[in-house]
């Protein structure tokens, strides 16, 4: 039996009026319904729930509501319509600048935030040299919050925010303010709340990060959920969007939430990389140590779930390893050399193009790839009927288990 949501969401909609004058906002206020204010639904009938321990990633395009329903679920804004339950203490680190005063120090900043939180004073000086140790700001700590950077800023209230024993983290694309090792540091936090139990909420634009940290990811686009899943099909399905035709978008975000609409849980069988069985052939094949050392191919070894992108003018077709002798191999050995190689038709005239792969794990964390050309060093012009034949040579150096290589071409100039 699952435990209840430690947050559910129900039909949560977020309504916003745009006045082409700032008299209107007035006359509103004093005789609502007396001006034709512009409406804007930055959430529509969001439906979610969130089980406690879940990590869940939260990836969309700039404006398409993320914040918004962070906000809701923290607390500091309130839905237009529909309900919210969140069972637990939250600590939300949201937009920079937010739950702080500029004016006080960082000290001051960092009792008056836990207060707000719901922490005593006494729990609050007992953590204090936690949080202190964990911005490494220094002196700084005792200087008004307005001299600080950026990154300082968000080292505090990081510290802050994990330091209070929440329930449920919030966090709203901060992190990619602070260097490298403090995000490094960050996440490394971050893995140990997730052991404890905590349940996280992370917002970012970092495709990458989304994979390596969530155990669920939610797609939004324009105030609605399109799709949600595991995070690996979710960040293919965000980039398949971003990157369609505008005139082919609508379409697409309709497919994906037909297809989203047919699975009510988190995790879908389609979605999964490998079948029982394949599993089976892929242990039974590297069990042995005396089984020789040579490349092989399983014509049964086939993803379930694969993501394709809106055509803009070629087509990608014919996918395959080979051995440098010319063999098929999808069951590759250590150490050995191989050849990807794959056809690209052009429907179009494009200029300035070149090819890629990438290698990528099971749950889609990318592990490197090639590229035909560089940014200075393009094929200038391709013309439309041309068939190309694209292969990259690599060692495979991969330890044990299954990847997938993806495969892709780039018009960088006008066609």
């Amino acid at each position: 039996m699952f435990p209840p949501p430690i947050i559910s969401l129900q039909n949560i909609s977020k309504l916003y009026k745009r006045y082409h004058h700032p008299v209107e906002r007035l006359k509103e206020a004093l005789l609502p319904g007396t001006t034709k204010a512009e409406e804007f639904w930055a959430l529509r009938d969001i439906n979610l729930d969130i089980s406690p321990g879940d990590t869940v990633g939260i990836i969309g395009r700039n404006g398409s509501g993320k914040s918004t329903l962070l906000q809701i679920i923290a607390g500091t804004l309130q839905p237009t319509r529909g309900e919210v339950n969140v069972c637990g203490r939250v600590s939300a680190l949201l937009e920079l600048g937010s739950g702080f005063n500029p004016e006080f120090t960082g000290r001051q900043n960092a009792f008056f935030n836990g207060r707000i939180l719901g922490l005593s004073q006494a729990e609050i000086e007992a953590k204090f040299d936690d949080i202190v140790q964990f911005a490494a700001i220094g002196d700084f700590i005792d200087q008004p919050v307005k001299t600080y950077s950026s990154g300082m800023f968000v080292r505090l209230a990081f510290a802050v925010a994990i330091n209070v024993d929440p329930d449920i983290l919030i966090i709203d694309e901060a992190l990619s303010v602070g260097d490298e090792a403090f995000q490094r540091k960050c996440f490394a936090r971050i893995y140990d709340l997730q052991e404890r139990g905590v349940t996280v909420l992370f917002v970012s634009h970092s495709a990458a990060s989304i994979v390596e940290l969530c155990h669920h990811a939610v797609l939004i686009d324009t105030g609605e959920i399109i799709t949600k899943g595991t995070p690996k099909v979710v960040v293919a399905n965000y980039h398949k969007l971003i990157y369609a035709p505008e005139e082919s978008r609508a379409a697409l975000r309709t497919a994906l939430q037909q297809q989203a609409a047919q699975t009510s849980n988190w995790s879908d069988p389609a979605n999964q990389a490998a079948s029982p069985t394949m599993q089976e052939r892929e242990t039974a094949s590297t069990a042995s140590p005396l089984q020789p050392l040579q490349a092989q191919y399983d014509p049964y070894l086939l993803p379930q779930h694969h993501i394709a992108y809106e055509s803009q003018g070629a087509k990608i077709k014919n996918p395959n390893i080979k051995t440098l002798e010319g063999k098929l191999a999808n069951i590759l050995c250590r150490g050995e050399r191989y050849v990807y190689s794959y056809d690209v038709y052009f429907s179009q005239d494009s200029a300035q193009v070149r090819f890629g792969m990438l290698i990528k794990t099971v749950s889609g964390v990318e592990l490197g790839g090639m590229a035909s050309h560089t940014l200075a060093n393009c094929i200038e012009q391709v013309h439309a009927g041309s068939l190309i034949k694209v292969e990259f040579e690599f060692a495979c150096l991969l330890l044990p288990g299954t990847y997938f290589f993806e495969c892709g071409g780039i018009e960088s100039g006008p066609g």
